[in-house]
C-alpha cells in the first residue's frame, strides 16, 4: 500500500481508519503483525467503496468481526483489515409470529444473544459464549453441541465485489461443516434468522447451561483463536490431538491446552510463529499416528 492509496482511503474514512494496525490488538489470539490499514465501515456506502477500491487496486481485504477464528501472521497483512459498525452492526425483530431477526453482518453474538434472552426468542442458545459476529457465524456456520448457525438463518445480504448488493435466501444456500459458500471476496452485512418465542426464562436457562459446559470444556481463561482444526468425519480432532500426547506442549508462549487438545492458547508473549509450529506440529503427530489429515478450522492471514 502506497501513500496515494493511503491518502484516498483516509479521504473516504477519516478518523475510521488506521495505519500500520497491530492486528495483536483486535484478535482473540493476541498474536500477529500489523494491517496496512483497519477500516471502520458504519454505513453500507463505505463498505462498498471499500470492497471496490480493494479490487480496483488490487489489495487483498478481509472482514475481521470480533477476531476469533483469525491468526494473522508475525509478518502482518498486506491489505486492509476490515470491521463492520453502526447501521452494519444493528439488531431488529423484523417480523413478529414466526419471529423473525435481522442482524447486522458485524453485529457481536454477545449482543444478539442478550437480544434474544431479553425478548425470549430461541434458536441462538448454542451460540452462548462464542466470540464472533452475525456474519462470521454465518460464514462459518459456527456450531456447538450438534447446532449449526445455518439451521436458523433464512436470508442472508452481501456486498459482492462484482455485482454490489445481492440477497440470497435459504434454499439458495449451501451450507457445509464449519463453511457457507458465497462469492469470493463477498461481505456478509445482513442475516435474517428465523427463531422461536419462548417464555425468556427457559432461554435464559438454557444459555446458561450451555455456557457453563463450555467453560467446563474449554480453556477460556486464556486468549485462544477457538478450535484449531476441524473435527474429522466420525471423530475429534481434541481426542486425535490427546492421543498423539500433545496435551501441555510448548512452543514459546502458545501451549496446546491441557484442559482441550484443540485449541492452542497464548500463555504469555506468544507469537503467530508458535501457534504456527504447535499446528505443523500437531498436524504431523496425527498423522504419523493415525493417518488422519487434521484441517484448520482457523484461518491464517498473510
Amino acid at each position: 500500500m502506497d501513500e496515494r492509496q493511503k491518502r484516498e482511503i483516509r479521504e473516504i474514512f477519516g478518523e475510521d481508519v488506521l495505519f500500520d494496525c497491530p492486528m495483536s490488538r483486535y484478535t482473540t489470539f493476541r498474536v500477529g503483525g500489523n494491517a496496512k490499514a483497519l477500516c471502520t465501515c458504519r454505513e453500507m456506502s463505505t463498505l462498498e467503496w471499500v470492497v471496490s477500491y480493494g479490487v480496483r487496486e488490487q489489495l487483498p481485504f478481509l472482514v475481521i468481526g470480533r477476531g476469533s477464528n483469525l491468526l494473522f501472521k508475525d509478518s502482518g497483512f498486506d491489505g486492509i483489515a476490515i470491521r463492520l459498525a453502526g447501521d452494519l452492526a444493528g439488531i431488529v425483530e423484523a417480523a413478529p409470529d414466526p419471529p423473525l431477526l435481522k442482524a447486522g453482518g458485524g453485529a457481536p453474538l454477545s449482543e444478539l444473544l442478550s437480544y434474544c434472552r431479553e425478548r425470549g426468542l430461541s434458536g441462538l442458545e448454542f451460540l452462548v459464549g462464542v466470540p464472533g459476529t452475525a456474519g462470521g457465524a454465518a460464514a462459518m456456520n459456527a456450531g456447538a453441541w450438534g447446532m449449526e448457525t445455518g439451521q436458523v438463518i433464512r436470508e442472508i445480504s452481501m456486498v459482492d465485489p462484482g455485482t454490489g448488493l445481492l440477497s440470497r435466501d435459504r434454499s439458495e444456500l449451501r451450507f457445509g461443516y464449519r463453511s457457507l459458500s458465497i462469492p469470493k471476496g463477498a461481505v456478509i452485512v445482513r442475516v435474517m434468522l428465523g427463531l422461536v418465542r419462548d417464555d425468556p426464562q427457559a432461554v435464559s436457562g438454557r444459555m446458561a447451561e450451555y455456557l457453563s459446559r463450555r467453560k467446563a470444556g474449554q480453556p477460556l481463561d486464556h486468549p485462544s483463536g477457538g478450535s484449531v482444526f476441524k473435527n474429522p468425519p466420525g471423530d475429534f480432532a481434541g481426542k486425535l490431538i490427546e492421543k498423539a500426547g500433545l496435551k501441555g506442549e510448548r512452543v514459546g508462549g502458545a501451549m496446546i491446552s491441557p484442559k482441550h487438545a484443540n485449541f492452542i492458547v497464548n500463555v504469555g508473549g506468544a507469537s503467530a510463529g508458535d501457534v504456527l509450529a504447535l499446528m505443523e506440529l500437531a498436524r504431523k503427530r496425527v498423522w504419523d499416528l493415525t493417518r488422519v489429515e487434521l484441517e484448520p478450522e482457523i484461518r491464517v492471514v498473510g
